[in-house]
């Protein structure tokens, strides 16, 4: 039940939410980072013509597609650094790095699968005849990528990613259950230490909501001027 005192009581620990505010912040930004770095080479190998590379690129992204994040989260953690001893510091003073850096990898691996299709059908909507123009004039089809395909698509590309980095502030709340101190890990910490459960949700419901709306707008307001700059 919702009362005005369990909303005076959850505000003492608004640090909480605060410091998981800046986790759930900073697991997001290296995830779409590094799940971006992954994700170019396999979207490059998806489209290339070695055929077992590309059924490698396939099944990897199929694989992180149709599996369960939870259960990909419990494999990085304790299967993959199960014997595995990270060092045991703080982050900001607060977030527990052995169990900040799983959490990344595993959103990573995951958002790498979405990114690579995304970056994929950003390459394809590229006019071959751009590609064609770039082979009679001698480039390599290295460099036409480089040069002349990727900045066009990347251009092309960049809502989809911001709109992955809104998602992926979402999808982090699964890493609590590993304790990395994000939103959903003060929510169970004030609860078990006020016995209150409706207000620490809604306090987290309105951090969630402050962090994606905005950035939300933003990308609208960037995918617009874009728009009209290609007019």
């Amino acid at each position: 039940m919702l009362t005005l005192e369990g909303f005076s009581i959850t505000w003492n620990y608004i640090e909480l939410f605060l410091q998981g505010m800046v986790c759930t912040v900073s697991i997001s930004f290296f995830t779409v980072l590094f799940g971006f770095i992954l994700a170019l080479p396999l979207a490059l190998v998806r489209i290339s013509k070695v055929k077992p590379f590309n059924y490698i690129s396939t099944a990897y992204t199929e694989i992180f597609r149709t599996t369960p994040m939870l259960v990909q989260l419990f494999l990085v953690y304790f299967v993959l650094f199960g014997n595995i001893h990270l060092p045991a510091f703080k982050l900001f003073g607060f977030i527990r790095f052995e169990r900040f850096v799983p959490g990344v990898i595993a959103l990573s691996l995951n958002s790498a699968a979405y990114l690579s299709e995304i970056i994929r059908a950003g390459i394809q909507s590229i006019d071959k005849g751009q590609t064609e123009a770039a082979r009679s004039l001698g480039m390599s089809p290295a460099l036409t990528l480089k040069a002349i395909i990727l900045p066009q698509a990347i251009k092309n590309i960049l809502p989809a990613i911001g709109n992955e980095f809104v998602t992926i502030i979402k999808e982090s709340s699964i890493c609590y259950t590993i304790g990395v101190q994000e939103i959903m890990y003060a929510v169970n910490a004030t609860k078990g230490a006020t016995y209150r459960i409706a207000e620490p949700l809604i306090i987290a419901t309105a951090v969630y909501f402050c962090l994606t709306f905005p950035t939300s707008k933003l990308i609208s307001h960037f995918e617009k001027r874009m728009k009209r700059a290609d007019i």
